[in-house]
Order: structure tokens, then C-alpha cells, then sequence
């Protein structure tokens, strides 16, 4: 890939109302990993899709067809960037919700004899509904412990619990506690290798890097649109071979349609197509800083390598602050590198995480404190779930001077 320039973080945050909105000035979002802000472009095609073609898709009249293309070009568009084809991708109102519905679908494959392995690591989308089917279905669960300090997974311990009877494997391409990517494309490969299919929640990268799923291995790989600048929207890529296999989940005429498959209900029209607003603001930022490749999916991996560079550079001051600071425990590795997402969990050693939280909403910044759905994580970190941890989660729209203005308050503060 040719040399790429730094981003431009002034056009970047220009792409994004919030950044100029009189409500929200004064305001340093910090709380990302919960949901990001949405890009100019994913507002406007929402608003479009409302106002222009908001009637039921897929007629013959002009602004039915229309809305029917929209719906169509988003998928497709999405398939090129994400390396997979149109009808493996399937939209639903959440990922908890998709992986929901994978599970029962799932779920009737699977019996006695047979072994699922899940992780302490994960959101509970993808675990719980994976605990919930074993007891139902009576297959094995195999736990794929975190390191009690760290909250890191150690894939040698994978290896351990992989084995011929292992049928599907469920983990998080990054934790949201954690922070730090697990190397999902040699643990697919194993898994693939033992004759078990992959689950991956890239619900905690996406917003750091759309991926390029053919690439990776995964025969599910799943993530919420409005943590990647869009609507509030769930999608997941799911490979043919196994997309084919499953059971039916919709009405029984759409059986042959792979992508409606795994959607019980019907689509959400507009969240659907305005999808493609993320694109849109993808290809906003390839255009502007001169990237030539010829593809979507070869401009969207840019566009995630040069999100990247910037996110490492503004985390690395606040984890190397955190790291050394002598009354807090941060979460996970120490030093942002290329494996490390720029979402920064820490527990405080001399007040609570929500008494932190509101002091520092009281200066202006947006953070959390929670057990954030990573519930049997936290636990094993020894940690009451009932107060969780502080999470300072950045992505690529952040600045340097807000990630300064953050430490300085900590300074004070901890």
C-alpha cells in the first residue's frame, strides 16, 4: 500500500454535525466505544430516505423502486468493503439481537457430544446466548478464561479447550474492556482446521477498522452501526457455506433467500439503506486525502489505516499516564500499538468509578462507568460488577488537546 498522509483531523471532525452543534459544546466525547457520533453523511441519508422514500420498497412506482435500489446498494456496497458477497450480509436492529437469532438458529445443530467454546472476554451478546442454548440443546460449554489482571485472552489456552468435538468457537475481535485485538485470523484458522465454524463480535474494532472478513476467516463476523459513525443498525457478515446450512429463521416462503435468513422480522427500510451513510463518510475522507485505490473495499482499508495512526498517537499519552500512576489499575496492555484499540478501562484506587465519572462530567467530559455488558469479564478481573470500572474510549475524530485536557483532569481529580 503506497505511503499514506496523516489525517486531516480538522476536515475529519468537519464531517460531523455534533462537532459545530451549539448543544454539545464544551463537551469532550469519551464514551465512543458506546457509541460514536454520526457522520454528516449518515444523517443526510437517513433524513433523505425518510423524506423521499418513506413507502413500502420494492414496487413498481418511482419512489418505491427507489427505496428498494437504496436498500440494495447499501448491501452491496457493504459486501465490497466488508470482502464478501451482497447475500452474505444481514442487517438486524443490534448485534446482541443478530447473535441472538444466530443462536437459535445455530442452536438446532448442535447436541449432546458436542462442544461450543465461548470466553470470559466477551459482551454478553455473544456468550450469553451461546450459555443460554447449551442448557437447552445439552451441548458442552468450554469457558475461555481471561487473565485475572490483565483481562487478556492467552490463545494458548485455546489451544488447550479446542478439540475434535469442538463445533463452533465465539469470541470478540477486541474486548471493550480490554481493549487490546485478539489475532482472529490464526484462531479461525484452528478453528477451522478442528472442523469448528467461527463467531466473532467486531463489535469493539469496527470503529478502528472495517475488516476484511475473507481475509480474517470467520465464518460470522458481526457489529453495530452506530458505533461506526451510522444509524443505529446491527450487521453481519455470514459466509455461504454455513449461511446454507442453517435453519430458516424468517417466514417460511423467504426460505431461499440467504440474506433474509437470519432475519425474523422484516428489515428496517431506512436504517437499511442509510447504512451506506458510513461508506459515504469513508469515502469522504479517501477522496480528501488522495487515496487512489481502485475499490471500495481497498479505499475503506486506507481509510482504517490511517484512523488507526491517528488513534495511537492520541492514546498513547492518557495509557502511559494511567499506566504509571500509582492509585489506579489500568485494564489490558499498557502501550497503544497495532493491536491495541484506543478504548482505556481503569479502575480507580480512592473513589468510585461513577464518582469519577461525574466529576468529570462536572469539567466536561463524556465517559463511563460501568460493567458494560462485559459482566463475567469484570468478575474475573475480581471486580464488583455493581460498580465496574471508568472507560475513556477514543476513536480517530479525537483530539490531541482533548486527550491533554483529560489527563490534566485526572491529574487533579485522582
Amino acid at each position: 500500500m503506497p505511503t499514506l498522509p496523516p489525517l486531516d483531523l480538522d476536515f475529519t471532525r468537519s464531517q460531523f454535525p455534533a462537532f459545530s452543534d451549539p448543544a454539545l459544546e464544551g463537551w469532550a466525547h469519551f464514551e465512543n466505544a458506546g457509541g460514536s457520533y454520526a457522520a454528516a453523511q449518515s444523517i443526510k441519508a437517513l433524513t433523505e430516505f425518510y423524506t423521499k422514500t418513506k413507502v413500502q420498497p420494492y414496487g413498481q412506482a418511482g419512489p418505491t423502486a427507489a427505496a428498494g435500489n437504496a436498500m440494495d446498494d447499501a448491501r452491496a456496497r457493504w459486501a465490497e468493503a466488508m470482502n464478501v458477497t451482497p447475500d452474505e450480509v444481514v442487517f438486524g436492529p443490534s448485534t446482541s439481537q443478530n447473535t441472538y437469532v444466530m443462536a437459535q438458529a445455530f442452536g438446532t445443530m448442535l447436541g449432546a457430544g458436542d462442544e461450543v467454546i465461548v470466553t470470559q472476554q466477551d459482551h454478553e451478546a455473544n456468550s450469553g446466548a451461546w450459555r443460554r442454548m447449551a442448557e437447552e440443546r445439552g451441548f458442552t460449554l468450554r469457558d475461555w478464561k481471561a487473565d485475572p489482571v490483565t483481562g487478556q485472552l492467552d490463545p494458548a489456552d485455546f489451544d488447550a479447550l479446542l478439540s475434535a468435538r469442538t463445533r463452533l468457537v465465539c469470541f470478540p475481535h477486541c474486548s471493550n474492556i480490554a481493549g487490546e485485538e485478539n489475532p482472529v485470523a490464526a484462531l479461525t484458522a484452528k478453528a477451522k482446521a478442528a472442523g469448528a465454524y467461527s463467531v466473532v463480535d467486531g463489535v469493539s474494532w469496527a470503529p478502528h477498522e472495517i475488516a476484511d472478513v475473507e481475509a480474517l476467516g470467520a465464518d460470522v463476523y458481526m457489529f453495530s452501526l452506530y458505533k461506526v459513525y451510522g444509524v443505529h443498525q446491527g450487521i453481519m457478515a455470514v459466509r455461504r457455506p454455513l449461511l446454507e446450512r442453517l435453519p430458516n429463521q424468517n417466514h417460511f416462503f423467504n426460505s431461499d433467500y440467504l440474506s433474509k435468513k437470519l432475519s425474523p422480522a422484516g428489515p428496517d427500510h431506512a436504517q437499511v439503506a442509510a447504512s451506506a451513510g458510513t461508506l459515504d463518510y469513508i469515502e469522504a475522507l479517501a477522496e480528501h486525502h488522495g487515496v487512489k485505490a481502485n475499490d471500495l473495499g481497498g479505499r475503506t482499508r486506507a481509510v482504517s489505516a490511517m484512523w488507526r495512526t491517528q488513534e495511537i498517537a492520541i492514546a498513547s499519552p492518557l495509557l502511559t499516564f494511567l499506566a504509571n500512576h500509582p492509585r489506579v489499575r489500568l485494564i489490558g496492555p499498557k502501550t497503544c500499538g497495532a493491536r491495541r484499540a484506543p478504548t482505556v478501562a481503569f479502575l480507580p484506587e480512592k473513589m468510585s468509578p461513577q464518582a469519577l465519572e461525574k466529576a468529570l462530567a462536572d469539567r466536561g467530559f463524556i465517559v463511563g462507568a460501568s460493567d458494560f455488558y462485559a459482566y463475567r469479564l469484570i468478575e474475573a478481573l475480581g471486580i464488583d460488577p455493581a460498580t465496574g470500572v471508568v472507560r475513556a474510549s477514543m476513536t480517530h475524530y479525537s483530539s490531541e488537546a482533548e486527550v491533554a485536557a483529560l489527563i490534566g483532569a485526572l491529574e487533579d481529580l485522582l
